[in-house]
């Protein structure tokens, strides 16, 4: 295992490296969150959560090494922890929303669609991001770290605390899975299949 060596900065350096280092890639983690959870409240939480962690163990941090993939572990790590802990919680039931939704007027009605769904329905590359989100996380993550992100494969490889053979084989699963799931789209787009 690697030793992870420690720095002690001052409380001005530790500034210095949150605003100049950390700060500027914070839509780079919303983006990446976002992935993950697929949900705006939960990234916006996931990167608050990362930004707090980085800040509370900055003397982790070596100034000169890729900041961005020192978060986007902060992040990865935060979102796992997450995930483990609410699959272990029971489902959570507000029994006074319940009742107040089956006394109204709207229970005989059809339920809304997600308006920002709606939205996005008719945009160019939905079917794309539709794909991406439907592959399982660990292939999700690392079609986004490698081609959304351009992070190489060692930077990948410490991302995930993974092998980066492990990496590779990920990686060429993740885009086999993406190309099946688009052949069809891709057809009607006029391309052909190679």
């Amino acid at each position: 295992m690697d030793e992870i060596s420690r720095h002690v900065y001052s409380e001005e350096e530790k500034n210095h490296i949150f605003n100049e280092e950390f700060l500027p890639l914070i839509h780079s983690m919303y983006n990446f969150g976002y992935r993950l959870t697929l949900d705006a409240d939960d990234a916006k939480d996931l990167v608050q959560d990362t930004y707090l962690k980085a800040y509370r163990f900055i003397n982790s941090f070596q100034k000169g090494t890729n900041a961005k993939a020192w978060l986007f572990r902060i992040l990865k790590n935060s979102f796992i922890n997450d995930y483990r802990k609410k699959s272990k919680e029971p489902g959570k039931v507000d029994y006074q929303e319940v009742e107040a939704y089956y006394n109204s007027d709207e229970v005989d009605r059809q339920i809304t669609p997600d308006l920002r769904v709606e939205s996005l329905k008719d945009m160019i590359g939905d079917e794309i991001s539709n794909a991406l989100n439907s592959l399982e996380v660990d292939f999700r993550t690392v079609i986004i770290l490698c081609d959304l992100e351009g992070f190489t494969y060692e930077e990948m490889a410490k991302i995930l605390d993974i092998p980066i053979g492990t990496v590779r084989s990920r990686l060429h699963r993740a885009r086999q899975l993406l190309k099946e799931k688009l052949s069809s789209y891709a057809r009607s787009m006029g391309y052909k299949n190679t």
